[in-house]
């Protein structure tokens, strides 16, 4: 009896232990569970918190990046309307773009500095990517824009600049001038050379040395592919009955050319070459200008050749070196160009 009393005892001590040993492997357990957990919640705070300054720091630097971008587009409107006057948001379906070939060599008119020696508009249809070239006398007799002079168009890039130039054409023609490009005869010459040169037929023997004024020419009748420095040889030659107007006539026929010659695939190889070019050597006011944007103008061209035109009017009575336009042809030749319908629709 004594025996089993003791056994029974031992029975009892033995399940409390295993009790006690139960309680102690859940609470230790718990703690552990508490533990992992309080980490877990750590981690994720810390997580969390980096996403937040993350997040924060993206939308500053988002907020940041965006003024800067308003501040940049803000200062090159500010510029762009500074070179090229105000646009007027009707053609905002063409691009037009005012070329001049700059020349400082020895002028008839004995004036000092250097002078637009040939000045053409080139618009761009953006729908269709129809081209056309608005051809003007560097003679044309002018009112220069907010003053009281009149002179010859040429003579005012020795006055202003291209930005002179471009509105007084803006306001010649009472078309909005988008963007300039500004070339003299060397950096002409390089572009030619880099585009491959031009095929174009020379309607006559051209032969003509002024060695005052640095030009000699000499140029065989019949078709030619000119380089640079025979291109601009064919564009300066002006001792034919004509003078400036058969001048005028050839760098109708060039533009053609040269058109024909850009349109072809072998052109895309070369447009690093001529990107360097302008964004080296030619002034513009276009600030971004390389072979991709290149590429893109040529893709959206039209295959049709571009329609080439010359503002009417007609030299001086007193004297034959001024061209006076026509004033009431040459708006209504420009609302042939630009019909008021078009640019109703592009408002």
């Amino acid at each position: 009896m004594g025996r089993k009393g003791n056994d029974e005892g031992g029975k009892v001590n033995v399940t409390q232990q295993n009790i006690k040993y139960k309680r102690k492997l859940l609470a230790q357990r718990r703690r552990r569970a508490r533990l992992r957990l309080l980490v877990i919640l750590i981690f994720v705070g810390t997580i969390l918190t980096g996403v937040l300054l993350a997040g924060y720091a993206l939308v500053s630097l988002g907020s940041k990046l965006n003024q800067e971008y308003q501040d940049m587009y803000a200062g090159y409107s500010q510029r762009q309307q500074a070179r090229r006057g105000t646009i007027d948001h009707r053609f905002d379906g063409y691009t037009n773009v005012l070329v001049m070939g700059i020349d400082d060599g020895v002028d008839e008119d004995d004036g000092e500095g250097k002078r637009a020696d040939g000045i053409v508009v080139a618009s761009l249809e953006n729908s269709t990517g129809k081209l056309r070239f608005i051809h003007i006398l560097q003679d044309t007799w002018v009112n220069v824009t907010g003053s009281q002079q009149q002179m010859k168009l040429k003579n005012l890039y020795a006055l202003g600049g291209a930005p002179l130039v471009t509105r007084q054409v803006n306001a010649l023609l009472g078309v909005s001038i988008h963007q300039y490009v500004v070339l003299d005869m060397q950096v002409f010459a390089e572009l030619i050379d880099a585009i491959g040169g031009v095929d174009i037929y020379v309607e006559s023997d051209m032969n003509y040395d002024d060695a005052e004024g640095g030009i000699s020419i000499h140029l065989p009748q019949g078709y030619q592919h000119l380089d640079g420095s025979q291109a601009v040889q064919y564009l300066r030659y002006r001792s034919d009955d004509l003078n400036d107007l058969g001048r005028m006539q050839r760098q109708q026929r060039f533009c053609k050319a040269l058109y024909q010659n850009l349109l072809q695939f072998k052109t895309l190889t070369k447009l690093p070459a001529i990107a360097e070019i302008i964004k080296q050597r030619v002034e513009t006011s276009a600030e971004i200008f390389d072979s991709m944007y290149l590429a893109n103008v040529l893709r959206h061209l039209s295959s049709v050749p571009p329609e080439s035109i010359i503002l009417p009017g007609a030299p001086a009575a007193d004297d034959a070196s001024i061209w006076v336009l026509d004033d009431a042809a040459a708006a209504q030749r420009m609302q042939e160009l630009f019909p008021p319908e078009n640019l109703s629709e592009n408002n």
